[in-house]
């Protein structure tokens, strides 16, 4: 298997989108982005793609449906002509051409789970209704503010303007499409969004020695791994957290969603607190000791030390070798206390070139019991290991997007442009188990679905059960999975909802 696996693209494909303009924003709903030279083509595309709202729901009477065996068609998604049968992809195709997505949103995209889950409740609510879309369309112009009264209705301009991604904002005090309308502009802002975390491996590349920029390898994503591990205890145990959903990037990446009400209502102060409790690897690339903290440890870093030594000892010393070069082994000793045992080990270090970091690592301590130093502080020396191990295995936040609601994130289950991957959930509980590389592709699924009709029907009993094309594909335990946090969420709701008609009984 190559070492890297992902070629790194030209863009970046990972980024989370700039924070939504102020509601006193006059700026347009259409932002252009690449290519600023071809401003009048975009405009011309533009003129085509954004429509009228009372465009946007024509044929509200028909019915779509969701997850579509095969032959299903939908005469919403293509008015002239209707498409006779599921889009016919060509084999050339990439992974974000319209056919494509138009494709996998009609056939595999669970709108009916995402619908639920956003809107907390089977009955449509402001919760969803409220809540702001994104899309990034075929033209790469991107259409702010989108809103949806019904699930639908999300499907039925999804499947006409076949974005390449789309992206879950917040829930606002208004219909985001009329916000223009409204008398005072501090009439619109963001009510509630689910607490989010981001975790991108490009924020490892100071210390990862497998890659770099947007290649992985499956050596690097135990620092995902280890990240995951870390936050998800500490926002269930420390925070009380139960509806906690990690997904997939796509690429390099994980993103958290916390789906409890308590989070979804979270300020920006309160964010931005929760956010500041978890950060602890601080400072950019060119800083210098990026841990400083005071003892005895709060409990969480212990706890979190205890999770991640056994990660140091395998994923980081021998799995990412960071000190085999030298400037490398000199940073390590930069955060060494001692200046007689630095200059020991540096002695050592120089006399046997190419020595691995699991032996540089076991040297600190061999020489710290020889006497390397007379004045060694054994206490010092302890707690700047440890500190040492928080820098190469904590996780690195992207706190921004944690720390503000209007910050837009990418929707689960959407495709990344570059790598045709789908944003899947990960199952914490096999959080070790978890290969990003092993993740189907978006032509991979419809290829599985094409393979299932032509091969696997046949052996199907003429009286079975008739499979939803998700199930014909390695994408099943995923939505599945999906399936089962949502039906959590609106449990949750629904005993939330009992708890205050039991606190507030009607009095005669």
């Amino acid at each position: 298997m190559p070492h890297s696996l992902f070629p790194e693209e030209a863009q970046d494909e990972d980024s989370v989108l700039t924070d939504a303009p102020p509601a006193t924003s006059t700026a347009s709903d259409v932002e252009e982005r690449d290519d600023p030279g071809s401003s009048q083509g975009a405009a011309e595309d533009l003129a085509k793609t954004v429509v009228k709202l009372e465009d946007l729901f024509a044929d509200d009477d028909e019915v779509d449906e969701e997850f579509p065996g095969s032959g299903v068609t939908d005469g919403a998604a293509q008015r002239s002509p209707p498409p006779s049968g599921p889009p016919q992809i060509a084999p050339s195709a990439k992974y974000s051409d319209p056919e494509v997505m138009l494709a996998f949103y009609q056939r595999l995209f669970p709108f009916r789970y995402l619908f639920q889950w956003l809107n907390h409740a089977m009955k449509p609510s402001t919760d969803f209704g409220h809540r702001e879309f994104a899309f990034t369309l075929p033209n790469d112009a991107y259409l702010r503010y989108q809103s949806f009264p019904t699930s639908d209705l999300l499907r039925k301009d999804i499947l006409r303007l076949k974005p390449s991604r789309f992206e879950i904002g917040p829930v606002y005090t208004a219909n985001p499409r009329d916000r223009k309308t409204l008398r005072q502009s501090s009439a619109f802002r963001p009510l509630a969004k689910e607490l989010v975390f981001d975790i991108d491996l490009t924020d490892y590349d100071e210390i990862r020695t497998c890659c770099d920029k947007a290649n992985i390898c499956h050596k690097c994503w135990s620092f995902i791994t280890m990240a995951i591990k870390v936050i998800d205890v500490a926002l269930r145990d420390d925070f009380g957290f139960e509806h906690i959903m990690w997904v997939y990037s796509g690429r390099r990446g994980a993103h958290a969603w916390i789906s409890d009400k308590r989070a979804r209502n979270m300020d920006d102060q309160k964010r931005k607190a929760v956010a500041g409790y978890l950060e602890v690897i601080k400072g950019g690339a060119q800083s210098g000791k990026k841990v400083n903290l005071k003892r005895p440890l709060h409990p969480h870093v212990a706890r979190s030390l205890d999770i991640l030594r056994d990660h140091f000892q395998q994923d980081i010393l021998a799995d990412q070798d960071p000190w085999a070069k030298p400037e490398k082994a000199e940073r390590l000793l930069q955060l060494l206390p001692d200046k007689a045992l630095n200059d020991a080990l540096r002695k050592k270090w120089d006399a046997v070139p190419g020595r691995p970091s699991v032996s540089k690592w076991a040297d600190i301590d061999a020489l710290a019991k020889a006497g390397a130093s007379k004045n060694l502080d054994g206490k010092a020396l302890r707690e700047a290991k440890q500190d040492i191990v928080l820098e190469y295995t904590y996780p690195r936040l992207d706190v921004e997007v944690s720390k503000k609601q209007i910050h837009l994130l990418k929707s689960p289950f959407v495709v990344h442009p570059g790598t045709g991957r789908v944003c899947v959930p990960i199952d914490t509980r096999k959080v070790d188990k978890f290969d990003p590389v092993g993740v189907p592709t978006v032509t991979e699924l419809l290829a599985e679905i094409d393979c299932w009709d032509t091969e696997d029907k046949k052996s199907e009993p003429e009286n079975a059960k008739r499979l939803q094309d998700y199930e014909k594909t390695s994408l099943k335990p995923y939505v599945d999975y999906f399936r089962n946090f949502v039906a959590s969420v609106l449990k949750a709701e629904q005993g939330l909802k009992r708890e205050r008609e039991d606190d507030d009984p009607m009095e005669f």
